[in-house]
């Protein structure tokens, strides 16, 4: 119970740092893109080296499919104690993963004005989905929304090289 505050404080804390860290150089509001791409990439080392630690013992994937669906249990258990509440796909290389409350969002407030903030909370946990695929042989564009607090969906489109 603990180490899941923890996490979630030192969450918080680094996207206050990068963003304060944008603010105090001056840039205005188009830069603050760049603020979410530092923590996507945080997020995908992250992700690269949990993945791996993970899968050192489990049997290979036999398909796509098999790979997100260790993510929604197995990968997301190990991050954020407990699984993804759905998992969607077109079998076209689409997935939508819906986690009805979203651990790094939770601590936000309901409000109108806390769900404009969501999105920037939200660059990390991309990073790490992004992150784990890659290091599955899965080059991946991951995106989310939070269209209700602290509900939220994040869509990973399979790249087919």
């Amino acid at each position: 119970m603990a180490d899941d505050s923890l996490f979630e404080f030192l969450h918080m804390e680094i996207v206050s740092h990068v963003y304060k860290e944008q603010e105090s150089r001056g840039e205005n509001d188009k830069e603050r893109g760049t603020c979410v791409s530092i923590l996507e990439c945080m997020g995908f080392r992250v992700g690269q080296g949990l993945i791996e630690r993970i899968t050192k013992d489990s049997p290979s994937f036999k398909d796509e499919l098999d790979v997100m669906k260790f993510l929604c249990k197995d990968f997301w258990t190990n991050i954020f104690k407990k699984q993804i509440d759905n998992l969607r796909t077109n079998h076209q290389g689409t997935y939508v993963l819906q986690d009805n409350r979203f651990a790094l969002i939770t601590q936000l407030s309901s409000g109108k004005q806390y769900l404009e903030e969501a999105p920037k909370y939200l660059a990390f946990s991309c990073g790490l989905l992004r992150g784990a695929l890659s290091n599955l042989g899965l080059e991946s564009v991951v995106t989310a929304e939070v269209s209700v607090m602290p509900a939220c969906k994040f869509q990973v489109v399979i790249q087919k090289i």
